[in-house]
């Protein structure tokens, strides 16, 4: 008797150790054989979408388990089931049973699917997909400089010493490792009363930019004026003198100086546009 439930021990642990792939292999559904011949020989329709869902049922949990190696990674664990899921809906309806066994074929498709999802929905800026694989090959390398307790932090020297990278990558691995979350912009960066928050640190837009670039654009026009109409401008839009105080100091009518300021504006507006 003891022999037994020694056996049954070995048996029980031998199944517990195995890996999850093979949890739900055909063996264990021996029903997922022929639904896949047949799903494969059907046209669309009810009828198929019905057999699609048996097949779906059969091997959630394997996808469901997939999906829990990804967990604490910044994402949900529902979340990522559904994307598993998905990902096992495309294995099915892509599927191939005279092409060997199904688990070879769905576990990289799945897999393949959480991996996409984070890569394309989950990071808060776009980043190429190369500096990404930078980040990762970065985030395990100080993974495992540090395993021992006391470790101090890895230089990047380090780092591309370990991995292999140049120190420009490996730096381009460590701004990508702040670039998968964002902050609010209404988070406080300091405590207390003079605390700010991280909108106070952003700059605004200077509007005598415009002034500088409109100045630039029309300086030429502006040269070719004759002398005396420069002057008029200048006295009128840099000195501010009203039109009666530059009539008086040129010797000319108001009305005249009003002429000699509106054809000048409009003759520089025009070649500034060239118009």
């Amino acid at each position: 008797m003891l022999t037994d439930i020694a056996n049954t021990r070995s048996s029980d642990a031998a199944r517990a150790s195995a890996p999850e792939s093979r949890q739900n292999s055909p063996e264990d559904c021996p029903e997922a054989g022929p639904l896949f011949t047949l799903l494969a020989n059907m046209d669309d329709g009810p009828e198929r979408d019905s057999v699609r869902d048996q097949l779906v049922a059969l091997w959630l949990p394997m996808a469901h388990r997939l999906a829990g190696r990804f967990r604490d990674r910044g994402e949900a664990l529902e979340d990522l089931r559904q994307v598993a899921a998905l990902g096992l809906v495309k294995a099915i309806d892509r599927f191939d049973p005279s092409r060997g066994a199904f688990e070879s074929y769905a576990i990289p498709t799945i897999t393949g699917e959480i991996k996409r999802h984070f890569r394309d929905r989950l990071w808060a800026v776009r980043v190429p997909r190369r500096v990404q694989e930078l980040r990762n090959r970065v985030r395990l390398a100080r993974r495992a400089l540090t395993e021992r307790p006391g470790t101090p932090e890895p230089t990047p020297a380090e780092i591309a010493a370990h991995t292999g990278l140049t120190e420009d990558e490996v730096f381009a691995g460590l701004e990508a490792l702040e670039s998968f979350s964002t902050l609010s912009l209404d988070v406080e960066m300091t405590a207390g009363a003079d605390g700010y928050s991280l909108s106070d640190t952003l700059g605004v837009t200077d509007p005598a930019f415009d002034v500088v670039v409109d100045r630039e654009a029309a300086k030429k026009a502006l040269r070719r004026l004759p002398e005396r109409e420069r002057s008029i401008l200048y006295m009128r839009f840099f000195e501010d003198m009203t039109q009666s105080r530059i009539a008086e100091e040129l010797g000319l009518s108001q009305m005249h100086v009003s002429r000699l300021i509106t054809r000048s504006c409009r003759r520089v507006r025009n070649e500034t546009l060239g118009q």
